[in-house]
């Protein structure tokens, strides 16, 4: 039983190395680990960070067996729940680089938690790679020296969906979205966009409900008697089921155009079951329809190891670490200045294809997928799904040296 037991991590790993790009047949990572302090919203959003969590696991095992980075050291990832708290991730932050040594950070879900962790990072002077959360500010208005975004950003995300819907004609449109940073970002940048897809495209409602505090109720009823042609949603998690359920009852969405940011990814669909909706435009993550050699043995590793299928946040999570990895080996030392000096133009080849660091604003150009919901037998999935290059979809520097004076 031992020696099946050893065989089978074996293969796992070499799976998880072949997706992660590496070669085979180099002798396992030794010596002292290189840690790098992740904390995240592994409690309150589990859905989606217990899947990013493993899939980093699953790459760093990968890494590890076909040398580790560095010329041989073993990678680490050290996890920590961030509280979903701006003030708990700050605390978390700091004993993950004081007792835990590890030598710099990632991750975080929540964009208020992210900014506040950013800020953090800028004070002390340390590297932090915001895997998850969205606001524009993270690489913008408040961007510093000493972050940079992995996943594209709310309004990289928001231009996708607004650029789908070219060609429809709804012109009355009604946003409703999480009252905090990231809702309040998406509302913005629709507002900017919708234009000039659908010239002649006005707001008549919109509803801010607190995150994870919905009354769907009161909120369709709302949207409902404003009498829109178009739907903007931006709500996840536990808020969209919600609700899509009263919106179904209530024939909100019938004969109307709906474009919706992340209801396409695996974490937000599988809890709406049948109740998917149909011809949402979405951003998302049909996992069974990517094609691509890394991404199908990602699949098949991750699937053999957790006996589950891929979520949007084990996709980040794979990525996540195959940056990391990257990263370091560029730069060929901890040493915080030198990593930030690396980080821009630095160009991974991932299971998502090739991912680059821009330097001008720090945000990657990692994509995510476009393409409608539809229901297939009791499951929700994505039609007409094509992956969106983040290159095509980023700020325009113009816009970024305005907001970053200096750059």
């Amino acid at each position: 039983m031992a020696a099946f037991t050893l065989s089978r991590r074996a293969a796992l790993a070499a799976g998880a190395g072949l997706a992660a790009g590496l070669r085979p047949g180099l002798a396992p990572a030794q010596g002292a680990p290189i840690k790098v302090g992740e904390l995240n919203s592994y409690s309150r959003m589990a859905a989606f960070s217990v899947p990013y969590r493993n899939a980093i696991q699953l790459a760093v095992d990968g890494i590890n067996q076909a040398g580790g980075v560095m010329g041989g050291r073993p990678l680490e990832f050290v996890f920590r729940d961030d509280g979903s708290t701006p003030g708990d991730a700050v605390r978390v932050a700091e004993d993950l680089l004081t007792r835990e040594g590890c030598a710099f950070l990632a991750g975080t879900f929540l964009s208020n938690v992210g900014l506040a962790v950013a800020d953090f990072a800028n004070q002390r002077k340390k590297l932090f790679l915001a895997t998850e959360p969205l606001t524009d500010a993270l690489t913008m208005g408040q961007g510093n020296r000493y972050t940079f975004r992995l996943r594209p950003s709310t309004y990289m995300q928001t231009r996708m969906v607004v650029e789908a819907a070219r060609g429809k004609t709804a012109k009355r449109w009604a946003i409703v979205a999480p009252n905090y940073e990231y809702g309040q970002s998406a509302a913005a940048n629709f507002k900017k966009l919708i234009g000039g897809t659908i010239p002649g495209a006005e707001i008549v409602a919109e509803q801010y409900p607190a995150l994870g505090r919905v009354d769907a109720g009161a909120t369709v009823g709302a949207l409902a008697q404003a009498r829109p042609d178009g739907i903007f949603n931006v709500l996840f998690g536990a808020d969209l089921t919600a609700f899509v359920r009263e919106g179904n009852t209530r024939g909100l969405f019938e004969r109307r155009t709906v474009l919706s940011l992340l209801t396409g990814e695996p974490e937000y669909m599988i809890p709406l079951g049948d109740e998917c909706p149909d011809g949402w435009i979405v951003t998302g993550y049909p996992w069974e329809q990517v094609e691509a050699p890394a991404h199908k043995a990602f699949v098949a590793a991750y699937r053999a190891r957790f006996n589950d299928t891929p979520r949007k946040g084990s996709v980040l999570g794979y990525v996540t670490a195959q940056v990391v990895a990257a990263l370091l080996n560029k730069a060929g030392t901890t040493e915080t200045e030198a990593l930030v000096d690396a980080f821009p133009g630095l160009r991974t080849d991932t299971i998502v294809g090739s991912v680059l660091m821009r330097g001008i604003d720090q945000q990657s150009t990692m994509g995510t997928w476009v393409g409608e919901t539809v229901l297939r037998g009791r499951t929700g999935t994505m039609r007409n799904a094509r992956y969106a290059d983040g290159a095509d979809f980023l700020f325009p520097e113009a816009e970024v040296r305005a907001a970053r004076p200096g750059r």
